[in-house]
């Protein structure tokens, strides 16, 4: 118990010092009005709110999304064959493979895959 306490303060104690030295190491940096102002995503942040944006990067986006969930949805699936019923584990990845393998049709039959 006394080993873990002193475990505790001592990171504390070099929390607090390391937080103490980045203030003292940047109190040189003034802040300027290039640093103050929004940056995001290249957009200028003081001209018109309302910019055209095209669709399709957003449905780009949404593509990998859906596939990279799926991706981490099939992973595991080598690893639960070792630990489920061979009927669960091979229904599981069937049904896993037909929704990765439609979604896949659908997108490209939907011309959403197609850079324009």
């Amino acid at each position: 118990m006394m080993i873990i306490m002193t475990f505790l303060i001592t990171s504390v104690f070099i929390l607090v010092m390391i937080m103490n030295l980045i203030l003292f190491i940047n109190i040189h940096k003034k802040m300027n009005r290039e640093k103050n102002s929004a940056f995001e995503c290249g957009f200028d942040c003081f001209s018109m709110a309302r910019i055209s944006f095209s669709v399709h990067f957003f449905i780009i986006s949404l593509m990998f999304l859906i596939f990279d969930i799926e991706i981490t949805l099939i992973f595991p699936i080598p690893a639960m064959k070792l630990f489920m019923q061979m009927n669960n584990w091979m229904l599981f990845s069937t049904l896993m493979m037909m929704l990765l393998i439609t979604s896949l049709i659908l997108e490209w039959k939907e011309g959403s895959m197609e850079w324009k």
